[in-house]
């Protein structure tokens, strides 16, 4: 009798580990690997290429942006910005309509005193390897002072730009006009308050209905409702540092959440709504969780507990056979 039940030890406890396995290709875990992304401060999920995640280093790198494998960590294509001058601190990274790629260079190191920022718009590239493309650069001003930022979004639909302001009792969402202007100040005026959030990045679901916003520690989803959002919960985040980015997958099942850092890790949650099961039971997804982070057990931690459940459940039952032998 012991050795069917060797055998079924062996078969619950490979189901228990194959769970974080059987996420869709691109939404798994990965370690950013390039020597050169030690500030990764913004990432974006590609719809054209499937897996690759595009980032770029926070303050003064230069120009450029890198095309990273999900499925490896490996920097795939490295891209030049030209027409743009030199970068002053760059922090968040979005995909708009038509694969066009917005950057974010709306850090203030000076605390909120630059009288501008700029966004950078440029065609992804259909064929990823290290060139330059020329990219459009917007002048960007708030109605109501400058601030610093770090969380850029694009509708996907409309295509129209929104800011998150940097505060550490709360922003606000910043609406751009309905088009950028390459020409004059682009001017981005409150629409709608994000309290109790240090928001350090943004993403917008690729269906535009659903937004989160992140900080160092925890993060914030949020019904689009047109732009007037609307709180729908607290999330838990794995800690992998210094938490600085957060992307919708391309199908918008999965959060990425990524850190700076050289070497720096990108872990996948379940996003709210993401799937088929209820966003409130997804992995790292709590009404309840606490902006120090969810029910603690996410990633890893959590297969291990499964593991270790099954495991006791099974030494359990081999040992009542062996009594009744």
């Amino acid at each position: 009798m012991r050795r069917p039940f060797a055998l079924l030890a062996a078969a619950l406890l490979t189901g228990a580990l194959a769970v974080p396995a059987s996420a869709a290709d691109g939404d798994e875990k990965f370690t950013i690997k390039d020597p050169r992304i030690t500030e990764s401060s913004g990432l974006a999920a590609s719809r054209q290429h499937p897996g690759i995640y595009w980032t770029h280093n926070d303050s003064d790198d230069g120009a450029y942006l890198y095309a990273v494998d999900g499925s490896t960590g490996e920097t795939v294509a490295t891209i030049t910005m030209s027409g743009v001058g030199s970068p002053r601190d760059v922090e968040a990274i979005s995909i708009g309509p038509d694969n066009q790629i917005y950057v974010g260079d709306i850090g203030d190191n000076l605390g909120g005193t630059w009288p501008y920022v700029w966004i950078y718009r440029l065609p992804e590239p259909k064929n990823l390897r290290d060139q330059t493309i020329k990219a459009t650069q917007y002048v960007v001003k708030y109605s109501d002072g400058a601030r610093d930022a770090e969380s850029l979004v694009v509708h996907p639909k409309t295509g129209r730009v929104y800011i998150v302001d940097k505060n550490e009792k709360g922003g606000h969402l910043f609406e751009g006009p309905a088009e950028l202007s390459p020409s004059g100040s682009n001017v981005f005026r409150p629409v709608a308050a994000v309290p109790d959030l240090e928001a350090t990045d943004a993403t917008l679901s690729p269906d535009g209905e659903h937004l989160v916003v992140r900080s160092y520690f925890g993060a914030i989803a949020y019904d689009w409702n047109g732009g007037k959002i609307k709180k729908k919960e607290r999330l838990g985040v794995p800690f992998l540092g210094q938490g600085e980015s957060v992307t919708y997958t391309a199908d918008g099942k999965k959060l990425m959440y990524g850190a700076e850092g050289a070497d720096s890790p990108v872990e996948p949650q379940d996003a709210p709504g993401g799937g088929d099961s209820d966003s409130s039971s997804g992995s790292g997804s709590s009404g309840a969780s606490s902006e120090s982070g969810g029910d603690g057990l996410t990633g890893n931690l959590k297969t291990g507990a499964i593991a270790a459940g099954v495991l006791l459940v099974v030494v359990l039952a081999v040992r009542g056979m062996r009594r009744r032998g």
